[in-house]
């Protein structure tokens, strides 16, 4: 059953909370026109839209795609070898498929209602206007951003506009701690082994050819502007590899999209390009015109004046906060000074009995490198003060236009962070909850305010949950999440997940950094301290279990230690203890079999009932049918 209870008012309302800095262009309410970053010329308005094999990433290792990884029937990885910028709609099809599938089945009398309410459509802008209350949609995702470690503490405009006039969910997780595989599950719906994403490189399928001819034709956005008749845009950081030249360069624009300004590669605040319809548009360092989060603020906002007012929207705002380079907007470069990362019970300590990159970090760490850990929280932190700012405009703007209150907004990240836990500095990637858990906020038509949900969610949800919103068949997709529109009503009795699968393949060289040779080869972004924070054996696979009685982490790792990780995280919520070697024999296998089977799910079989449900039964039918892998069975005692 969802779990929901009255959420604590955080203190500060809507007000920044203690920046005590003066209003500048990129803060406040939206400013005036003239000069804004992003805003563009109003153009006319627009007339209403018409009714595998990926080797790894330098390195000479390639990854069986489509086959299970790990469930120790490991598959071994083996060794081988200026644009304009007016609003046009950024793609034009030459006719709109049928909408029937985003709607409810009608009965004749229905039917006839309905073609009374066609010719009232014609006669009267009231009609419509009524039948353009289809439900709204926006989606705004951070990038990098924790929620474990403080991350949302910022948001002071967003927890009073989002969170507070909706529904906090406490356990929303990706299924990969790494930008590009969890971006691809959010726009397909699907795990990594389905949509094939392994890192950020093209060669791990991030933006790659292979990736737009297979998926991104049945991504979620795709299908709402197909299949839906939504007018769509995106600003924003798209996929780390997008714009680059041997895949089409900033020209290729992804089916779906109405209006596409996304960015060229990853994150960045000044000194990038956009590509504004398929067109290249160079942005320089100046803060009025240049620095992106306002860019896209400001994009969005005109989007709102200038589209269709006869078809819902749906609008994807895809932010480079709190990414590295961590450029703050001036008016935000004195906020926290007095602010530190936290340094809670797993904060530069050793990670004993862990795999061997978590081993191999240097405890203590450095001053330096604390000093430089805790500088970038800082940093992070003023980045997302902009987000604030966005966020605060963006529901105005709704809001002035009357549909806000049948507008659904989202709020997450693509994966967590971490800053000096087990004596990592700073990155993600790992399989611990700093890195894997996201916040989610969600405010829309029929969510009750100050709601928090406990319910175990993922990213894999939001493609399937704002298909749902507007009345697609679920059915007729091949993904792997589950809506939340029933946890967002409120429903009671509903029947939801208890587990959910983590995936990822590391990223190594094949030669060693020539700033820490003695690690060897196979490492990657490394500290000059020799702390490395990736390798390409830092390849695992988990289930993450969230029930009555357990809450509980099992993952397996790719390499010659085929070691194992296991975490109870109700008494060790910090995961410090591993208990692969004393848990009971019983959990430990079941745990190992539900790995293995849900490496292999593709769909509803990804929904299967976990080891803790009562539903649960063993079927070793269900699992590699289509790889042909068998399984191995192994004890504590090996271990």
């Amino acid at each position: 059953m969802a779990t929901a209870s009255p959420r604590p008012r955080a203190g500060g309302g809507a007000t920044a909370g203690g920046r005590g800095q003066p209003s500048a262009p990129g803060g406040g309410a939206a400013p005036g026109r003239g000069g804004r970053p992003g805003h563009v010329t109003p153009p006319p308005r627009p007339p209403a839209a018409l009714p595998g094999h990926m080797p790894g990433a330098g390195r000479a290792r390639a990854l069986l795609i489509g086959a299970p990884l790990y469930g120790r029937a490991v598959s071994r990885l083996v060794a081988g070898s200026s644009g304009t910028g007016s609003l046009r709609p950024a793609v034009r099809p030459p006719a709109r498929p049928s909408v029937r599938l985003c709607r409810r089945a009608m009965s004749p009398a229905a039917v006839v209602r309905g073609l009374a309410l066609a010719a009232l459509l014609v006669l009267s802008p009231a009609g419509a206007a009524r039948q353009a209350r289809r439900p709204n949609v926006v989606l705004i995702l951070t990038d990098d951003q924790d929620v474990c470690l403080g991350g949302m503490t910022p948001l002071k405009k967003t927890d009073a506009l989002i969170a507070q006039m909706g529904i906090t969910f406490l356990n929303a997780y990706v299924p990969s701690a790494l930008c590009c595989p969890s971006r691809a599950s959010i726009l397909t719906g699907k795990y990594p082994h389905n949509h094939h994403v392994v890192n950020n490189t093209l060669e791990g399928n991030c933006s790659s050819k292979l990736w737009q001819k297979i998926q991104e034709p049945y991504t979620f956005p795709a299908l709402l502007k197909t299949m839906c008749g939504y007018q769509t845009f995106f600003a924003g950081k798209y996929l780390n590899e997008y714009g680059a030249e041997d895949a089409g360069g900033v020209g290729h624009v992804p089916p779906g999209w109405s209006f596409w300004y996304a960015l060229e590669k990853n994150s960045k605040y000044y000194n990038y390009t956009l590509s504004v319809n398929g067109k290249a548009r160079r942005h320089g360092e100046n803060y009025s015109v240049d620095y992106l989060t306002d860019v896209l603020a400001n994009m969005s906002l005109d989007f709102l004046e200038y589209k269709s007012n006869f078809e819902p929207f749906f609008m994807m705002i895809s932010t480079p906060a709190p990414h590295s380079p961590w450029t703050a907007a001036p008016q935000y470069t004195k906020s926290f000074l007095n602010v530190s990362a936290p340094r809670n019970s797993n904060f530069n300590i050793h990670g004993k009995n862990k795999h061997w990159l978590i081993r191999q970090a240097k405890t203590p760490m450095t001053n330096s490198s604390i000093q430089f850990l805790d500088d970038a929280y800082r940093k992070r932190w003023q980045t997302l003060l902009s987000v604030d700012d966005l966020i605060e405009k963006l529901v105005k703007k709704l809001e002035l236009n009357g549909e806000l209150d049948n507008t659904y907004i989202f709020y997450t990240s693509d994966n967590g962070f971490h800053t000096g836990q087990f004596s990592l500095p700073i990155d993600k990637r790992q399989l611990y909850e700093f890195d894997i858990k996201v916040p989610l906020l969600v405010r829309g038509p029929g969510i009750k305010p100050n709601q928090t949900n406990k319910m175990l969610v993922a990213n894999i949800d939001l493609g399937p949950t704002i298909l749902d919103i507007a009345g697609y068949d679920l059915n007729k997709t091949q993904m792997d999440g589950m809506s939340l529109l029933p946890l967002l009503r409120g429903d009671k009795n509903v029947t939801w997940r208890s587990d959910f699968l983590v995936e990822y393949q590391g990223e190594g060289y094949n030669g060693s950094d020539p700033t820490c040779p003695g690690l060897g080869p196979g490492v990657t972004h490394c500290f000059p301290d020799c702390v490395c924070e990736d390798s390409y054996n830092n390849t695992y696979a988990c289930v993450r279990t969230l029930s009555t009685s357990w809450d509980l982490q099992y993952c397996e790792f790719d390499d010659r230690e085929v070691f194992v990780e296991v975490y109870n995280l109700t008494a060790d919520p910090h995961q410090i203890n591993n208990i692969a070697k004393t848990i009971d024999q019983e959990i430990l296998e079941k745990m190992n079999y539900r790995l293995m089977m849900l490496q292999s799910c593709s769909g509803a079989t990804c929904r299967t009932p976990g080891v803790f449900d009562p539903g649960y039964r063993f079927d070793p039918r269900l699992m590699f049918s289509n790889h042909g892998v068998r399984a191995r069975r192994f004890s504590a005692q090996s271990l």
